[in-house]
Order: structure tokens, then C-alpha cells, then sequence
């Protein structure tokens, strides 16, 4: 087995506070030796492999903690909506890409948000009929809560004036009781049971270059069991490069039971995550669930999707089969009851249960969070896009609200994220986010709620370490050390040394999993 030794960088171990390391040696997938350049070439001897990394800084490799890779990569080939400003607009943007579909396909993508429309008004299906009559529409909402749907796809799915509201859903009807094609939480399902891309593996192939060109060597995918699927054909066929820890949807939760299925499982490239359950839906969508009602909404209190006795239940069924849980909790309503629900069946010594997202919390429910050893996974960047909206429809109220300070400083676990394609997979503007609590642009002068910002360090271990301990696989990633997987990354800012505005534009040079160059700046 050959040996490798990456010299010449400022190597960020991510094991405290340290000096960087100035070299590496690798064997196989694993390092063998960590420290000055003279040291490390003694460990891996005269035959060693020398690769040169020209002084860049060095991190563990950025590890996604939430993330759906199959709608990330099936978005890279769709129309987007996320810049428009008007219901004209989104029509001409998806006329033109209807024209380069081939007859009988999905249009898929969106992230379209009405509330920055002129006039900010929903959309309806008739829209969309008129520039798709034929081709079925389904296009998610910003937050991926609510779905905008045309004729052709309601038809599909058997949505129509009969259909009941789902359990935790809604299908937005007119004054006649017809469907208007917009629907929320639940109601949205059927639609996305039937948007399955055929060519998902070679997808995937695709997205997992942009996911390694953005330093990221690890992901906790959220997606369905399609993904699984294509993923482990990429595995297979020896194509898969990046490291996967693979949620199981909350319909397939039973059919993982009987397959013997439990989180761990699995071999370094791919292993099984947690179930994935939603608790409420988002802040966007006005869906979330809130102790109190939405400003300016009388008795809209939002969603809640799965109700308290059934999270009770499906996660006992899945502690008691060895799987760890992943619940969906936004609102602060949704958050105490997803704590009640966990702390109703017991904490376990062997899985990890997590809370996705934990925007907005009752400050009493933080230390609860850490004495129940539920990790919160984050995604920063949610923060800094949902200023404006917190300041609308939550004003006045006391929460812990993207509150990472204050769940550090109460023992919580934190690890980070993106929701891409909710947000983009950037890992650098997460870490921005996290250190500055501001937009791109600079605003809020000073941050959002500054005293919940974090160190660069701290953001950094979030998306490293804190990952992987939520998978619990800190002892293999997160830290460079003998012993750990090879994987880490070399960048052009160090962000420990510069400051967070340069760490926003961070390239990377060279991203490195299981020893091996998998992505290289040219």
C-alpha cells in the first residue's frame, strides 16, 4: 500500500487549539502521521509519494449535517425562480424552459417566493396553465413547504375538489371548493411521490463534483429511498466519492425495520442515517408551529404535521429497532413537543436524535435540549435569509431564536448544514452566517441578535466534528489525526487568520477523501 505525505500547508487539525501542522502522511485511507514536514517524512519513509499544497491552509474536510443531494442535483438542470419579481416574470422563465423539455416530462425546480413579488400575491395553477398545458408543473415554494402546482399535475396525483385535507396538510381551494394548485405540508406528498428522476444516479455523479469543488467530503443525505438506491449503484461501480450517511424516510420506516436496517450501518463510503420525521412546517410558508398565533393572522398558529402522539410513537418504533431520530422542528411550539416526544421514550446510550433546523425555541428548552442529549442540526444560513421574516411574523416574543450561542453555552451539540437546494451547499457562507449574523452584504450593521454569534473556530467545529458526531463518527472524521480518514481540504483564505468577510469568497484548491484527490481547482 503506497504512502502519500501532503507537505507545505498551514494544516488546521481541528484538535483544539493547536499550531498547524505543516505536513501529513497517508496510508491507505487513513492518516499515519500528522505534524512537522521533518517528522512526518520519517513516519512514512523514503518511497512516500510527496504532494505539494503550496502553502494553502488546511482543514478536515466540511461535513453537510442536512442536506438533499438528489433535489440538489435534479435542481442543477432546473428552472429557477428564486430571483424573480413578479408572477409574469416566473410564468416567462417557466415557458422557456418548458420549451427544452421533451414531451410528457416533469418540470421541475422553483424556490419561487410570492411575498417578494410586485404584487406579492400566491400564485395559482390557471397561471401555470397558460404557459404549460400539457407538460405536469410542480414547483416548490422557497422553503420547499408549499408546492405550486398546475392542472396536469393535480390530475396525476388525483388531487381535485373531492380530495380531503391530509393529516398535517393543506390544499388551498377557491371560493367554489376547486383547488387553486398551491398546496402545503402533507398535501404536497402525492406530487413528490411522483417526481422521481430516472436519471438520478448520473445526477448524483454530477452534483457530488459541485458538493467536492465547495470542500465538502461528507453529507447526511434527507432525501427518499430513490436516492439510497442510486447512491449505493455509484458505490458499486466504484463512482461514489464523497461520503454518505443516508436518512430513511418516515413512510419507508417500517420496510427499513423488517430489512434489519439501523443507523450505523453501513461501511465508511455509505451508511444508514436516522428517520426523518417532520414535526411542523417552515416560517416561509407561514406553516411552522407556534405557541402563538402569526402577527397579523388570527388562529394561524401553523402546522402541525405529525401530531404528539404519533411522534411518541414512531419514535419508540424506531429507538426500539436500533434507529436514531431526525426530527423536523421549527416553530417553538413544535420544538417542545418534539423534546416532550423524546423525552417520553428515554434517552438512549446508543443513538444520537437530532432536531432539524431548532429555529426558534423557548429559552427554557435549551438546557432541556442538552440534558436530553438531542443534537441540533443547523443550517446558518437560514438565519441570515429569514431576517425579515422573524422580524415580521415573530416580533415581540421572547425566543432563542437561531440561538447557536446560547445552545453551546447549555451543552447542546451543534451541527451544521445547508437544507441545500433551499439554501446553496456554499459550506463558507455557513460559516459566515454563523460568525457574523449578516447577509452577503454586510446587513444588519454589527448582526442579527449579535450576542448568539460564534467563533470562527466554533463554526468551523459545527461543521466538521459536530457533524460527524451526530452521525456518531467523530472518532473517524472531523479531526486530522493518526488514525482518522484522510479527508480534508485546502483552501486559498485561512479562517482562522482572515476575516470572516474573506472567508465568505474562500475558493478551494484541492479536496481530498479517503487519501485520494478527488477534486482539483485548475
Amino acid at each position: 500500500m503506497s504512502i502519500r505525505v501532503y507537505r507545505n500547508a498551514a494544516i488546521h487539525t481541528g484538535d483544539g487549539g493547536r499550531p498547524p501542522a505543516r505536513a501529513m502522511a497517508v496510508e491507505g485511507e487513513r492518516l499515519l502521521a500528522v505534524g512537522a514536514e521533518a517528522e512526518v517524512r520519517e513516519a512514512a519513509g523514503p518511497a512516500a509519494e510527496l504532494i505539494d499544497l503550496e502553502g494553502a491552509a488546511v482543514l478536515p474536510g466540511l461535513y453537510d449535517a442536512h442536506i438533499h443531494t438528489a433535489q440538489y442535483a435534479q435542481s442543477l438542470g432546473a428552472v429557477d425562480l428564486r430571483d424573480v419579481r413578479s408572477l409574469d416574470d416566473a410564468l416567462a422563465r417557466v415557458a422557456a424552459h418548458a420549451a427544452r423539455l421533451r414531451p410528457g416530462a416533469w418540470l421541475f425546480g422553483g424556490r419561487w417566493n410570492s411575498n417578494t413579488w410586485d404584487p406579492p400575491a400566491q400564485p395559482d395553477r390557471y397561471a401555470l396553465d397558460s404557459v404549460c398545458p400539457e407538460l405536469p408543473v410542480a414547483l416548490p415554494n422557497a422553503d420547499g413547504h408549499t408546492v405550486w402546482a398546475n392542472s396536469a399535475a393535480l390530475r396525476l396525483a388525483g388531487i381535485d375538489a373531492g380530495t380531503p385535507d391530509p393529516i398535517g396538510g393543506e390544499i388551498v381551494r377557491d371560493a367554489n371548493g376547486e383547488p387553486t394548485g398551491i398546496l402545503r405540508e402533507s398535501a404536497s406528498y402525492p406530487l413528490r411521490d411522483l417526481m422521481v428522476s430516472a436519471d438520478l444516479r448520473d445526477r448524483l455523479r454530477a452534483a457530488q463534483e459541485e458538493l467536492l469543488a465547495l470542500g465538502l467530503t461528507s453529507v447526511h443525505d434527507i432525501d427518499g429511498e430513490d436516492c439510497r438506491d442510486a447512491y449505493l449503484q455509484l458505490r458499486a461501480a466504484g463512482e461514489l466519492k464523497l461520503r454518505v450517511h443516508k436518512a430513511i424516510p418516515m413512510d419507508h420506516l417500517e420496510a427499513a425495520v423488517a430489512e434489519g436496517r439501523r443507523t450505523g450501518q453501513g461501511d465508511d463510503w455509505f451508511r444508514t442515517g436516522p428517520v426523518k420525521i417532520f414535526s411542523d412546517g417552515a416560517l416561509g410558508s407561514h406553516t411552522c408551529h407556534m405557541s402563538e398565533p402569526f402577527a397579523g393572522e388570527q388562529g394561524n398558529a401553523g402546522i402541525a404535521v405529525t401530531p404528539y402522539d404519533d411522534l411518541v410513537t414512531l419514535f419508540a418504533r424506531a429507538a426500539g429497532a436500533g434507529i436514531a431520530v431526525a426530527t423536523h422542528a421549527i416553530g417553538d411550539q413544535a420544538n417542545h413537543l418534539v423534546l416532550d416526544a423524546y423525552e417520553a421514550i428515554g434517552r438512549s446510550a446508543r443513538l444520537r436524535h437530532r432536531i432539524e433546523h431548532a429555529q426558534h425555541l423557548r429559552p427554557g428548552d435549551l438546557p432541556r435540549m442538552a440534558g436530553l442529549g438531542v443534537v441540533a442540526s443547523m443550517q446558518p444560513v437560514h438565519c441570515t435569509s429569514d431576517i425579515d421574516l422573524v422580524d415580521s411574523l415573530l416580533a415581540g416574543r421572547e425566543l432563542a431564536s437561531y440561538a447557536w450561542r446560547g445552545m453551546l453555552d447549555a451543552g447542546v451539540a451543534l451541527a451544521f448544514g445547508s437544507d441545500a437546494p433551499i439554501e446553496h451547499p456554499n459550506p463558507f457562507a455557513a460559516l459566515y452566517a454563523a460568525v457574523t449574523r449578516t447577509r452577503p452584504d454586510g446587513t444588519p450593521a454589527g448582526g442579527w441578535q449579535p450576542g448568539q454569534r460564534l467563533t470562527m473556530a466554533e463554526a468551523v467545529a459545527a461543521h466538521t466534528v459536530g457533524a460527524a458526531y451526530a452521525a456518531g463518527e467523530e472518532h473517524d472524521k472531523g479531526v486530522l489525526a493518526p488514525g482518522r480518514l484522510a479527508d480534508f481540504i485546502a483552501v486559498d483564505t485561512d479562517p482562522y487568520r482572515e476575516p470572516a468577510e474573506a472567508v465568505l469568497r474562500t475558493k478551494v484548491l484541492t479536496t481530498v477523501v479517503g487519501g485520494d484527490v478527488r477534486w482539483r481547482r485548475v
